[in-house]
């Protein structure tokens, strides 16, 4: 029968195998962190490896996501669907194990890691999520949502600032089901860090509000198992681990060193290592009862089959709220949302106002998405200004519930934090900041889309038209350089109808993020026919039209209003020229090549005007057209003025058109 060091040297031939197979990867983590795996997955962590979508099942987060061989490993000694075959094919092209752990390539991957310290952040929306549900549908005697979130993370976790802003929220939310494994092993890729690490990690924990259990040797199966245990009872505050290791325990020559961390051992020292910790098998060979010792198939159809009598004695009592948490764990939207949204649009035509889009963005909100049960707003400390609350929401604090969150100017853990809620399911987060600060949350955008989740980013003040408060404010680039990321709809509506469209589209979006690009100041309503609402989901659309147009104007947002202006002043002329609005060119690039030239008219002159970067557009105009944008920085004054000064009028537009026809 093997022992549980044996079942510990498992992870760690694995992992070195693998690594050396590949001739590339981060074997140091893996086995320095065999113990703590041993103890964490085959006595706590409640999972099934036939159904890894099994909705209270415990989460795992991997956030020192270069180590992937440790999950990797785990995932298949317990019987994944990651089978030895494809532990060899670590690395390579197209394999199930790639080199840091992609969400929906392997079974049992939670979420992606790599970039450090967004792991523990996705795991803090995790535990964030299953504190708000396990409220709303626990019900005396009926638990049907109870689970933990645990993390692995390393020093670089600690040291990326994306962790001081996510921890800290999680202290102040008394996120009690968070456990947290801190990997102190001292070594980072460019040697020992007490050069440039120093933080009294501990205190700084403490002083998040976090338990913290210190000095725990991650090489005794008893001292972490006793560490878990005090967690676990520690039900009103998260804990952090702090666990001592040695990175690349049981390499003989280079355990404990930098030479472990990112780089495969070596031949020599591998059959070494196999020697040192008595591992007398071959590569990717693992002894039968190494095998049994880990197995959790059955242990896992067990508790998956309690909870489904949990959850069937669940819904015999509480018809209604079962129906809801299944369909909002299968990320469904209600049965009755066309109705809704067609209402939410009627409201809209009928009101007709007159509002800048940030406010359109909220009554979008109110009339349509606060519908929705499973909705959690927020923003970055910009409530007043994003316009992300609605009547009746109710804030976040420490105790159980609320459904609109202050995250505090925290950009980059808001939004990391809204992508582990969305990965956990059963919720709709949508968050807000200025669009200049998405900067500070570009990483978390990239892997919303990465990951394909539904998270919606409200980005308000999307231009010079922010004013007085000048080009540290002002984005120019932003909204072009959002729309460059993959699987990422990017809408910047002119009005209120635009924006409710976006919005509905935003929510019924199942495999990627939105950003919704808003104004500060006031637009136009612009009246349509029912052919032209339906057309705003297509990304680009007819909005005004001229007989045998002689010219095509392109605009998004404000500068919808300037075109349509524009166009009043060319017929004048006797120009004949079209206006198209185009809130999102995303969409717009994804429909057919039939609908685009009926659009865009492949023959006419076309002229595009967006106050920001020109590059984008471009590829609309073609060599023989023009950009009316703005490839410099801003200034500090009113928006009117500014709007002049750089060429936003109605004049400048003419000029430019009858320059190019």
């Amino acid at each position: 029968m093997a022992t549980r060091t044996d079942l510990a040297n498992a992870i760690r031939a694995l992992s070195m195998d693998a690594v050396e197979k590949a001739k590339s990867g981060h074997p140091g983590a893996p086995m320095g962190m065999a113990e703590i795996s041993e103890v964490v997955w085959n006595h706590h962590l409640r999972h099934n490896p036939a159904n890894p979508k099994w909705p209270d099942r415990d989460r795992f987060v991997l956030s020192n996501g270069h180590g992937s061989m440790l999950i990797y490993s785990l995932l298949h000694l317990t019987g994944y669907d990651v089978t030895i075959d494809d532990i060899k094919n670590f690395r390579q092209l197209h394999s199930r194990t790639p080199g840091h752990p992609e969400y929906g390539y392997t079974a049992g991957v939670e979420t992606t890691t790599g970039p450090l310290g967004q792991g523990i952040t996705n795991a803090v929306g995790m535990a964030l999520a299953e504190k708000l549900l396990a409220h709303e549908f626990n019900k005396p005697g009926h638990d049907i949502v109870n689970h933990h979130t645990y993390v692995f993370m390393g020093d670089g976790c600690m040291m990326e600032g994306i962790s001081h802003e996510a921890c800290a929220l999680a202290g102040t939310w008394g996120l009690g089901k968070l456990i947290a494994f801190w990997d102190d092993n001292g070594i980072s890729i460019d040697g020992h860090v007490e050069g440039w690490f120093t933080d009294d990690t501990p205190k700084r924990f403490e002083a998040y509000g976090w338990h913290v259990v210190r000095d725990v040797d991650g090489h005794s199966f008893e001292a972490v198992e006793a560490a878990v245990q005090e967690a676990k009872k520690n039900t009103d505050k998260p804990t952090l681990v702090c666990c001592k290791t040695i990175i690349g325990k049981g390499s003989p020559n280079k355990e404990g060193t930098h030479d472990v961390h990112g780089a495969a051992l070596g031949h020599a020292e591998v059959e070494a290592t196999r020697k040192h910790i008595g591992w007398e098998h071959d590569a990717f060979v693992v002894p039968k009862d190494v095998y049994e010792g880990w197995d959790a198939k059955t242990k896992g159809e067990g508790l998956e089959k309690l909870w489904n009598n949990k959850f069937a004695e669940y819904a015999q009592a509480f018809p209604a709220e079962a129906a809801e948490f299944t369909r909002r764990m299968a990320g469904d939207l209600p049965a009755d949302w066309a109705d809704r949204v067609a209402a939410a649009i009627k409201l809209t035509a009928d009101k007709a106002e007159t509002v800048a889009t940030r406010k359109a963005s909220q009554l979008a909100i109110e009339r349509l998405v606060s519908t929705l049960p499973e909705r959690v707003g927020g923003s970055a400390d910009l409530t007043g200004s994003n316009l992300t609350n609605w009547p009746g929401c109710h804030p976040l604090h420490r105790n159980p519930g609320g459904n609109y969150i202050s995250y505090g100017v925290r950009e980059f853990g808001m939004s990391h934090i809204m992508n582990g809620m969305a990965l956990h399911g059963g919720l709709f987060p949508f968050g807000g900041t200025f669009l200049m600060f998405s900067e500070y949350a570009r990483n978390a955008l990239r892997m919303s889309a990465l990951m394909k989740q539904r998270v919606v980013y409200v980005f308000t003040h999307d231009s010079i038209g922010l004013g007085e408060d000048g080009p540290t404010h002002q984005p120019v680039e932003q909204t072009a350089t959002l729309r460059m990321i993959p699987n990422m709809s990017v809408w910047r509506p002119c009005d209120t109808m635009e924006t409710m469209v976006s919005w509905a589209a935003s929510v019924e979006k199942k495999d990627g993020p939105s950003c919704l690009i808003l104004s500060r100041q006031n637009l136009p309503y612009v009246a349509r026919t029912d052919a032209q609402v339906a057309d705003i989901r297509k990304g680009g659309y007819v909005l005004s039209d001229a007989a045998d147009a002689k010219v095509v104007l392109i605009a998004t947002g404000s500068e919808v209003e300037l075109a349509m202006k524009a166009q009043e002043a060319l017929k004048a002329e006797g120009i004949a020229a079209r206006v198209v609005s185009m809130p999102c060119t995303n969409v717009f690039d994804k429909q057919d090549q039939a609908y685009k030239d009926s659009v865009m008219l492949p023959t006419v002159h076309k002229v595009a005007i967006e106050a920001g970067v020109t590059d984008g557009w471009w590829k609309y105009v073609g060599l023989r057209g023009a950009v009316i944008g703005l490839d410099r920085f801003g200034e500090s004054a009113p928006a009117p003025l500014l709007f002049k000064e750089f060429g936003f009028t109605v004049e400048n537009v003419v000029a430019k058109i009858k320059a190019i026809l």
